[in-house]
């Protein structure tokens, strides 16, 4: 088994591995080009989309603003119709999945890879021919449909987001939140079910 099959199975590997570098170049490299776009290169950034996720179905739309991060472009998956703000970034260790109609706030993170709390196992090791290595092992972020994430969240891996859930800003999610509800805090706890009354036609002042 590789390092790379090690790592999409949640197993201990080596994040610096020649075969996971290669990948995690390629996506850099097409982050850095993404982010020299301006605000009139739409088409450009569409492409360069387009070769970031070359499976997903994009939908009717699909935008993110620059400056954006994405470690390994082969491990995410993104449903139709997403929008993510400023600074999002997905740190690579393991597999995420977003649904449709996603909504991400500026200064958001997916984090997938998990160190050791042992410092003996987290330091970077060197074998007999001067090669560095360092293990970790991930875990996968599931985010399910309709899901909006609000400013400055981090989502951990392991963490599955219920549909139609909302998650509030500054919040640090650990665990799984259910579907449908508002959730927010550090660690994110589940605040309360969201319901019709939630309607911003009824709490927002109508024109």
């Amino acid at each position: 088994m590789t390092e790379y099959e090690k790592m999409q199975n949640g197993m201990i590997y080596d994040c610096l591995a020649e075969e996971l570098g290669l990948v995690q170049k390629q996506s850099h490299r097409l982050c850095e080009q993404y982010n020299k776009l301006g605000v009139d290169d739409g088409a450009k950034k569409t492409e360069l989309l387009h070769q970031m996720f070359p499976n997903d179905d994009f939908g009717a739309y699909r935008s993110m603003e620059a400056p954006l991060f994405i470690d390994n472009h082969r491990e995410i998956t993104i449903g139709k119709n997403f929008y993510a703000n400023i600074h999002f970034s997905f740190i690579a260790g393991n597999q995420v999945k977003i649904g449709d109609n996603v909504f991400v706030g500026p200064y958001c993170t997916l984090a997938t890879g998990i160190h050791s709390l042992v410092a003996d196992e987290r330091r970077i090791t060197f074998d007999e021919q001067g090669n560095p290595h360092d293990f970790e092992y991930g875990k996968p972020i599931i985010i399910g449909n309709d899901v909006w994430i609000a400013s400055n969240v981090t989502i951990c891996g392991g963490v599955t987001i219920g549909d139609g859930s909302v998650i509030g800003a500054g919040s640090v999610v650990t665990k799984d939140i259910p579907a449908g509800v508002l959730a927010a805090g550090n660690p994110c706890k589940v605040i309360r079910e969201i319901t019709e009354v939630d309607s911003m036609y009824l709490r927002a002042k109508q024109r």
